[in-house]
């Protein structure tokens, strides 16, 4: 995939790297440490800047926010709700937790999109929830356009300041990809641990 991923980027310069970023937001696993770092290091040899390296891959994870904002939009709070009452004792999930996970939402989920605009695989489906749970269009662009502009200057910067050694980063990343992934993993099993016990009290 990475030599995919540079070879696009390599050939269509800032149109590759705003089409690989957009599609990075859709399908989380392309990876954006690859895309931002390799963007970074092509600002060493050809006639790209870095800071229109970083202004395209934020126009481009824009796009593949608003895009998954309005998806979550249209599946909606209630349309999840009826789900949840077809296939609700199977997933061990009751219309009361969408709605205490909505309110959570409605509490903190600027913040939420903000932190985890910088964190991988979360950073894209971050704006699924936020659309779903109704927040309001232009705030939710304001956080997104932050902690997307904040993990960007970073990468874009990495990539500029290690130039060939880019790859190398990359791979110190994936560690923090992975052990961002286990901690998701982990999370899941206790919350379905905790959703079984519960259930196994009524």
């Amino acid at each position: 995939m990475e030599s995919w991923i540079t070879d696009i980027m390599e050939q269509y310069g800032y149109f590759g790297i705003l089409f690989m970023i957009a599609l990075e937001n859709l399908f989380p696993p392309i990876p954006s440490e690859v895309i931002l770092t390799f963007g970074g290091f092509m600002t060493t040899y050809t006639s790209l800047t870095p800071v229109g390296v970083i202004a395209i891959a934020t126009l481009g994870s824009l796009i593949g926010a608003i895009i998954l904002y309005f998806i979550g939009q249209l599946l909606g709070v209630e349309r999840l709700e009826k789900i949840v009452d077809r296939y609700g004792r199977v997933l061990r999930v009751k219309k009361e937790d969408i709605r205490r996970a909505d309110a959570w939402f409605d509490k903190y989920g600027y913040w939420a999109v903000l932190l985890c605009r910088m964190i991988p695989l979360i950073r894209s489906l971050i704006s699924l929830p936020a659309g779903m749970s109704g927040m309001k269009f232009v705030p939710f662009l304001l956080f997104t356009t932050i902690g997307t502009l904040i993990w960007n200057v970073i990468l874009v910067s990495i990539g500029v300041t290690v130039a060939d050694n880019w790859t190398r980063i990359v791979e110190v990343l994936d560690v923090y990809s992975n052990f961002v992934y286990a901690l998701i993993a982990i999370a899941v099993i206790v919350v379905a641990v905790l959703y079984v016990r519960r259930a196994k009290k009524f």
